[in-house]
């Protein structure tokens, strides 16, 4: 397929800036692939959707405190630093955007408040990327808590147009995350509710984690207008052995096994026996699943509603249908669904 497949305009009015106050107050568009219905609900009514053995696989991802700002030795001038990775964590090594690129060169210093982080510069790696050591006398764990206290949740500023606010750092995370690595959220997961997830397991319904740290490269535009040549950056994965358990036993019994987000869905798609079940593992993906694509372990999908143009989209489409998800996402614009992190979310079944 095409880049210019997937454009259209999305009302810039649609583009959610903040969350709704309860989180599983969300609307929700259920696509039905067989028949090609299109229902209209709130997310709570997920329930209804789902029985006794079905099972749910989410990200505990963790985001942690990715942007921080930092001033540049001699002149003062202020930097914005985008943490991407660690790279070497005895020597605090990271891979970083910083803004504006063209005042960071090799061998610069930044200073960041008043704290007794420095960071040096002492690679470039993209027009924009740079290797930065970070050099701090204290302990990972003291490295790590000043990360926190100086760092800014990572929202995309450039999409959401609006002042980080100390909500974000509660509402950006699932309520499943726990293994602290991504610079995004898995938004599909932003939905959920203690509430929600206990009525499920009364229901009788699994919800088992694997962890893919979000970067990212999950949103880097597409700049190739053969899908087949853009390469996405590697991400960090697990998946345990409960998780492998519970799902192949959900495929063994024809229980539906739903992916909650995009990045659970490529993260079990990556880790594919030769008959076709999910098999534990750990390591880098840097899975891009475009239509046609023939999925082995999800059999239903949780997403938002995603920016033209984007990966996310892409994989979303891959797997309700190009014509469908098309159809829906027009549904969509002109029902006043709400598009990106903080947006609205869509079930395909």
């Amino acid at each position: 397929m095409k880049l210019s497949d997937f454009k259209f305009d999305v009302p810039k009015k649609l583009i959610s800036l903040y969350p709704t106050e309860n989180r599983d107050d969300s609307r929700l568009m259920v696509v039905h692939r067989k028949t090609g219905q299109l229902e209209h609900r709130i997310f709570k009514d997920i329930l209804e959707y789902f029985e006794d053995g079905d099972v749910f696989v989410t990200n505990d991802t963790k985001v942690f405190p990715a942007r921080l700002y930092g001033n540049k030795e001699k002149t003062g001038a202020k930097i914005e630093v985008f943490l991407l990775r660690e790279l070497n964590p005895e020597l605090r090594l990271w891979d970083v955007l910083v803004d504006p690129a063209r005042k960071i060169r090799v061998g610069n210093k930044l200073y960041f408040g008043d704290s007794d982080l420095v960071a040096e510069v002492i690679d470039n790696t993209t027009s924009r990327g740079r290797t930065i050591r970070f050099l701090f006398d204290g302990s990972q764990e003291e490295f790590e808590k000043t990360i926190d206290t100086l760092g800014e949740t990572p929202l995309l500023k450039d999409i959401i147009e609006r002042n980080i606010e100390p909500e974000d750092r509660e509402r950006y995370q699932t309520v499943f995350a726990k293994n602290v690595g991504a610079v995004a959220a898995p938004t599909a997961g932003l939905h959920f509710t203690p509430q929600l997830l206990k009525r499920l397991e009364l229901k009788g319904v699994e919800v088992s984690p694997i962890t893919l740290h979000v970067g990212l490269g999950t949103f880097r535009q597409v700049d190739v207008e053969d899908l087949t040549k853009h390469k996405m950056d590697s991400e960090n994965y697990s998946i345990p052995e409960g998780t492998v358990k519970l799902v192949n036993e959900a495929l063994d019994s024809k229980k539906r096994v739903v992916a909650v987000g995009t990045t659970s869905l490529k993260t079990v798609e990556s880790s594919v026996t030769a008959g076709g079940r999910l098999k534990a593992s750990s390591g880098w993906t840097d899975k891009f699943i475009i239509p046609p694509y023939e999925f082995k372990i999800a059999n239903s999908l949780i997403t938002n509603f995603h920016l033209p143009e984007s990966t996310l989209l892409m994989t979303a489409s891959a797997f309700g249908g190009y014509d469908l998800i098309m159809k829906a996402y027009k549904e969509a614009i002109k029902e006043k669904y709400r598009f990106f992190s903080y947006g609205d979310a869509m079930l395909i079944l």
